[in-house]
C-alpha cells in the first residue's frame, strides 16, 4: 500500500501487491508444475482428512490370523505382520506425518521469521548475537536433536516435533535476514524512513509484506524437509511411537519382511515419495509465479 506522506513529497512508495494476486490466479492453472503439485498435497491432506472420520478397518485393531494376507476385496493392499490392514494405516500415518510436519514447521517459521526480521532491523550487536545462535542451532540437526530430547523425556511425537522444528529455525532465520536486508534498501522503505516510520512499523508494513512470496515458497520446501525427518525419526524409533500409525513406523516394521512381502515397504514408501514430490513441485511452481521477474516473462 501506497505511503501518502511519501507521495506527497514526491519520494518512492512501496509497491502495490494487488496486481501480483491478481495475476497469480490468471496464470496458475496453466502452470503445470503448480497444478501436478498441488493436486498431489491435495491428494496427502484429502487421506489425512479422511482418517479423522473414516478408514476401511481400525489402524489399531491386531488380527493374527489375517497377517500378510495379499491384496483382496476386503483388504485393498492386503495386511502386515499384525494382520492390520495397510490402506487403513496408510491413511492414518498420513495424519500423523502432516499433524508432525504442520506444527513443527509452524514453531520454525514463527521464531525464524522473527529472528530473521529482529536481525535485520536492528543491526550490529543484535544481528550478530541472533546469527551465531542460528549458527549454534544449525549444528544440531533433527535426528540428534531428537536422539538427546529422547534420552531426556523419552521417545515419541512431541520429540520429534520438537527436535524437527527447532532444526527448521536457522533456515528461515537466515532467509528472512537475507530477504529483509534486501528490503530495507530499497527506495520506498527509505521514502517511509523520511516520513518519520519507526522501524517496528516498517517491518510489519513495507519488509514482511514484500518477503511474503519468498517465505511461502521456502515453507513448502521445509514442509517437504520435515516429512522426511519424521519419517526418519519414526524409523529409528525416536519419533512416533505404536499404536499409533506412521509412515517411518511401517518401514521399520517392513525391513525384516523385504523378501518374505516387499511390498509392506513400497507402500509407505510411495506416499512419503508422493508427499514430498507434491511439496517439492508445489514450491517450485510457487516461486514462478510469485516472482515477478518469472511473471513477466510468461
Amino acid at each position: 500500500m501506497s505511503d501518502p506522506l511519501a507521495a506527497a513529497v514526491g519520494l518512492p512508495t512501496a509497491p502495490t501487491p494487488s496486481r501480483p494476486a491478481t495475476g497469480f490466479w490468471r496464470r496458475a492453472p496453466r502452470h503445470r508444475s503448480f497444478v501436478l503439485g498441488g493436486a498431489l498435497v491435495l491428494l496427502v491432506l484429502a487421506s489425512a482428512l479422511l482418517s479423522l472420520v473414516w478408514t476401511p478397518w481400525s489402524p489399531y485393531e491386531i488380527d493374527i490370523a489375517s497377517k500378510l494376507r495379499p491384496p483382496s476385496a476386503a483388504h485393498w493392499l492386503g495386511t502386515d505382520s499384525f494382520g492390520r490392514d495397510i490402506v487403513s494405516l496408510l491413511l492414518a500415518g498420513a495424519r500423523s506425518t502432516i499433524m508432525v510436519g504442520i506444527i513443527a514447521v509452524s514453531i520454525g517459521l514463527s521464531f525464524g521469521v522473527c529472528l530473521g526480521l529482529i536481525a535485520s532491523a536492528k543491526r550490529g550487536w543484535t544481528e550478530e548475537i541472533i546469527m551465531r545462535f542460528s549458527d549454534f542451532t544449525f549444528a544440531f540437526p533433527a535426528v540428534l536433536s531428537a536422539i538427546m530430547l529422547a534420552a531426556v523425556v523419552g521417545p515419541g511425537m512431541v520429540t520429534s516435533i520438537v527436535a524437527i522444528g527447532i532444526f527448521q529455525i536457522p533456515t528461515l532465520t537466515r532467509l528472512t535476514r537475507g530477504s529483509a536486508n534486501a528490503i530495507w534498501a530499497r527506495e520506498f522503505v527509505l521514502a517511509a524512513r523520511a516520513a518519520g516510520k519507526g522501524k517496528f512499523r516498517i517491518t510489519i508494513e513495507h519488509v514482511l509484506p514484500n518477503i511474503l512470496s519468498i517465505l511461502i515458497v521456502q515453507v513448502t520446501i521445509q514442509f517437504a524437509l520435515a516429512i522426511l525427518a519424521e519419517a526418519a525419526l519414526s524409523y529409528l524409533g525416536l519419533g512416533t511411537q505404536p499404536p499409533q500409525p506412521s509412515w517411518g513406523r511401517m518401514l521399520n516394521d517392513a525391513q525384516t519382511l523385504l523378501f518374505q512381502s516387499p511390498m509392506l515397504a513400497v507402500y509407505p514408501g510411495a506416499a512419503i515419495a508422493i508427499a514430498v514430490l507434491g511439496l517439492n513441485l508445489l514450491g517450485d511452481g510457487l516461486r514462478d509465479l510469485l516472482d515477478p521477474r518469472l511473471a513477466r516473462e510468461r
